[in-house]
């Protein structure tokens, strides 16, 4: 009989470069106990100073006890449970049946017998993918047992009757973050991967990791911001967003990027991407092989990319009629002068999206007629079904931000990151936990991360502008509910040709909602739907033979009408999209050089205002 201790699998550490005091039997190292007194009076002292900077910070800033106003909806569910308890009592019979059952089978198969599991994981589910979750008696009960929690948790949470549907979307999400959190991959005493290491290293990695700890900590202030990437493997301008081109105009709120052609000729019409605020824009030229500007140059168009300014307490004021005059409008004055064409096609990306579409129903109310085709990437105009994001998206919770947000006068950026990442905890939370901190392991350069993790701040006005009237009160997607600059707007007025990408696995727009938001404008609407996220699917060169998409030139009310009846294509959207934006001017003119028409280069791209770090 194999015993669980066998089944650990612990391989010698090496002793390259160990001397006979550092190691003991030739397989558990022992750190050396000066260099372990110097490090952990080290971290006494910083985890003193941290916790007194948090203290004075909390009271400085009034932060609330329950600041994402989770209480109020567990103690309704809790009233709602009590009220009818056979819901409860019968999903607890049916634990305790399945957890009596686990302990039959752990018996069994440490005697030697061979049995099947109660509950199996996810095979995607990367926290049990070492092999001792399997093959090791404790560490496949350890697992079964966290996996019937989870299953009883959701099964309680999802099953109570009368809750409204906000009050169970935040129950549900809570819960998750809940279950997530005491995963056993989590904690040292029932990882068997942070076990084995800290056999091999005799500890040091849990030494490595506290030291991590608290460098996250600190850099922080406080509050924890997990280092995702290496932050020192990544230069902007120098091994990402690297495409040549030159800043042409700027204002208070961007920095207008002209690319250099790569063609003798160009189409008529140029290509300006309008991307979200909320993260930088070179998501869309991180590298070479998987730059959209890259392949955007290079299919003929004179690509212009906005560059948002990262605000500070100076552009408070600034509101989302700003981003639309100075944002939108500026970006068209400048491309004009530019290139002397005042027709162009544009593209908005995310949040970008759904400025463009506010601006294109104040530009036809205006008679303004100067973007020729709009194309949206994962665009919400119609809220009702935003995601999760939802959960943050109440009375009290945008009221306590908004204090902070005056209080200071902007949204910090990491706040924001926090509550996207929470969206997919485990990929983007408990994995760099248990990497940095109980492996002790540094994180791995990634150019994707170092993005993500490259946050922005945000202006209070626009901010609770957009919150409230997009979020809350859907107003966009109402004829004459929202107003630009005071004039009421439709989208619904909007008749030019629109193209619009979603993405099936988004969890941030998700595509029913864009869906149903592509059928409020009135004019010709492409809907293709790309495999994957919401950055993976959008940032998916031809070149790279990954992820599908879907099309369907019919726009039935249903968006499963239209899943049911639509054509897989392998490979990339990218190419679809070239189709259909140079399907209406084919007109080709000779390639325009950046700083050659009326407006002069004021800086290489990417320009300055990209490398501002919240």
């Amino acid at each position: 009989m194999t015993t669980p201790e066998s089944k650990l699998n612990v391989p010698p550490a090496s002793l390259a470069g160990s001397s006979a005091d550092d190691t003991v039997s030739g397989d558990i190292k022992i750190p050396d106990p000066a260099r372990l007194v110097r490090t952990m009076s080290d971290v006494a002292g910083r985890a003193q100073r941290l916790v007194n900077d948090w203290l004075m910070r909390q009271a400085k800033e009034g932060i609330p006890l329950d600041p994402l106003n989770v209480g109020g909806a567990f103690l309704e569910m809790t009233a709602k449970l009590m009220a009818n308890p056979s819901q409860l009592v019968q999903a607890q019979l049916g634990y305790w049946q399945d957890y009596l059952t686990l302990w039959q089978n752990t018996t069994r198969r440490i005697l030697g017998l061979e049995t099947a599991p109660v509950i199996e994981s996810d095979p995607r589910d990367k926290r049990f993918a070492d092999a001792a979750w399997k093959q090791n008696e404790i560490f496949d009960f350890i697992k079964q047992s966290y996996l019937l929690s989870a299953r009883y948790i959701n099964d309680i949470v999802s099953k109570v009757d009368g809750l409204a549907p906000k009050t169970s979307q935040k129950i549900d999400f809570y819960s998750r973050q809940f279950v997530n959190a005491l995963s056993p991959s989590n904690f040292l005493f029932t990882n068997p991967e942070v076990l084995r290491k800290t056999a091999e290293s005799g500890g040091e990695n849990l030494v490595r990791g506290l030291n991590n700890l608290l460098s996250d900590l600190e850099q922080g202030r406080g509050k924890l911001r997990i280092k995702m990437t290496d932050i020192e493997a990544f230069k902007i301008g120098e091994n990402i967003a690297v495409s040549e081109g030159k800043v042409v105009y700027q204002n208070d709120l961007i920095q207008l990027i002209q690319y250099s052609p790569t063609t003798e000729t160009v189409v008529a019409r140029p290509l300006v991407i309008f991307p979200p605020w909320i993260n930088k824009y070179y998501i869309l030229d991180l590298r070479p092989k998987n730059s959209l500007v890259r392949y955007a140059v290079a299919q003929g168009h004179t690509v212009f990319m906005v560059s948002w300014v990262n605000p500070d307490e100076r552009l408070a004021e600034k509101d989302f009629d700003d981003y639309m005059v100075d944002g939108v409008f500026g970006a068209l004055n400048a491309i004009e002068k530019a290139t002397g064409q005042r027709e162009v096609n544009a593209i908005g990306y995310c949040l970008g999206g759904t400025l463009l579409a506010a601006s294109l129903a104040y530009m036809k109310r205006k008679g303004d007629e100067r973007i020729k085709t709009a194309t949206f990437l994962v665009t919400l105009t119609e809220f009702t079904d935003a995601g999760e994001l939802g959960v943050f998206i109440d009375e009290e919770q945008l009221s306590n931000l908004e204090e902070r947000m005056q209080r200071r006068g902007y949204l910090e950026g990491g706040e924001m990151a926090a509550s996207f990442n929470m969206l997919r905890a485990n990929d983007l939370i408990w994995s760099f936990v248990v990497n940095n901190y109980l492996l002790g392991n540094e994180p791995f350069p990634f150019d994707l991360l170092y993005w993500n993790s490259d946050a922005t701040r945000m202006p209070p006005r626009m901010h609770s502008f957009y919150l409230r009237n997009m979020y809350q009160n859907n107003l966009l997607a109402k004829p004459g509910g929202l107003s630009m600059k005071g004039v009421p707007i439709n989208l619904g007025d909007i008749e030019i040709p629109v193209y619009f990408l979603s993405c099936r696995e988004d969890h941030i727009a998700p595509w029913k909602s864009t869906y149903r938001g592509s059928q409020l404008f009135g004019g010709k609407v492409r809907f293709v739907l790309a495999a994957s996220g919401h950055i993976a699917g959008v940032v998916n060169s031809p070149d790279g033979g990954k992820y599908n998409h879907f099309i369907n030139d019919s726009l039935p009310d249903d968006p499963d009408a239209w899943f049911e009846e639509a054509t897989e294509v392998a490979g990339s959207w990218w190419p679809d999209w070239q189709r259909w934006v140079t399907g209406f001017d084919k007109t080709l003119v000779p390639a325009r050089i950046p700083g050659k028409g009326k407006l002069k280069v004021i800086e290489a791209a990417p320009g300055s205002y990209v490398t501002v770090r919240a």
